[in-house]
């Protein structure tokens, strides 16, 4: 599955001088930034979105652009750099796509369907699923976020404490619901009451998006 943002259409071409289109572009905002008003400000909102997640579109492509023009050149000596901004970036930007959708102005509550049903059976009930996603945030050691992910080996909803944007994951989950713990996506309102921002922050979840993200993994593919 392609990442949020992701356009096929705008694939470049390799040549000898190597160029390559943006494959990562910034989604829109699916409200207005004053929306999730009074929980996030609009402030936040905007400077989070217009500032800090488009550095990461940004970084992801020019991340792509020279790893491409080390291959033409055959010069690899700054790969592990390149390779690690690569990871940081398009994570970073996959989980901001994420985000945003994860949040309404008509969110909070708690979920209904199938999805109430698997915290229940996952989690004892969605209380405690709360509390595990909110101390996963509130405990991070720097930057990250608190994700709830389908693990599709063994098909069930796990929480994962997420260091920066791609660290301390396993490998080949999808995020369905994403908190997230930097700095910049609270402290311009809460300060260093962080804590305060991770409860506010389920007064606007959007659980039908959530619920939709479940239902596309556990969907059938293939014959």
């Amino acid at each position: 599955m392609a990442p949020s943002g992701f356009d096929i259409s705008t694939i470049g071409t390799e040549t000898e001088e190597y160029s390559v289109t943006e494959l990562y572009t910034l989604p829109d905002l699916p409200y207005d930034p004053g929306a999730l008003e009074p929980h996030i400000s609009a402030r936040i909102t905007e400077l989070h979105h217009d500032k800090h997640h488009a550095a990461y579109v940004k970084g992801a492509n020019a991340a792509l652009e020279q790893l491409g023009e080390s291959r033409a050149k055959s010069d690899f000596t700054t790969i592990s750099m390149l390779e690690t901004n690569l990871a940081f970036n398009v994570s970073g930007h996959v989980l901001h796509s994420v985000f945003w959708t994860n949040l309404s102005p008509n969110g909070g509550g708690e979920p209904s369907g199938d999805l109430a049903d698997l915290l229940d059976t996952t989690f004892g009930g969605f209380p405690a699923f709360r509390e595990q996603m909110t101390e996963a945030a509130s405990t991070i050691q720097g930057s990250g976020w608190a994700l709830a992910s389908w693990e599709p080996v063994a098909g069930r909803l796990v929480v994962q404490q997420v260091h920066d944007h791609q660290g301390n994951h396993g490998q080949g989950t999808t995020p369905l619901l994403a908190i997230d713990a930097w700095e910049h996506a609270y402290y311009l309102q809460y300060e260093n009451r962080k804590t305060e921002f991770f409860d506010a922050i389920w007064n606007v979840v959007n659980w039908d998006d959530v619920a939709a993200r479940l239902a596309a993994c556990r969907a059938p593919t293939g014959p």
